[in-house]
């Protein structure tokens, strides 16, 4: 089945609640992979100056799903989107 990373953008308006419920919901359907809030970063390269931090992005979720349509389905109840945040929705493709 094909995986997806949701990334979470800083961007929402109003206050997120909600997380233990949405990820039991993930888990109930099978779809949970991991996740986690992302902290401070640098970027980083062999020679030259790297391009600039992407500050925006506060969290990932990693799920499965059947599809894109289908991971967009589970955006339901996601405590960012629901308060009017920006979450992208990225498949990660198998190395396998």
């Amino acid at each position: 089945m094909p995986e997806f990373i949701l990334l979470m953008h800083d961007d929402s308006t109003a206050e997120e609640q909600g997380w233990e419920p949405y990820l039991a919901k993930l888990r109930q359907e099978g779809c949970f992979d991991g996740g986690s809030a992302i902290g401070d970063g640098v970027c980083l390269r062999k020679s030259g100056a790297p391009g600039p931090l992407t500050a925006h992005l506060a969290g990932f979720i990693r799920v499965t799903a059947n599809s894109l349509h289908h991971a967009k389905s589970l955006l339901i109840g996601n405590p960012v989107f629901e308060a009017g945040g920006t979450v992208e929705i990225h498949e990660l493709p198998r190395t396998d």
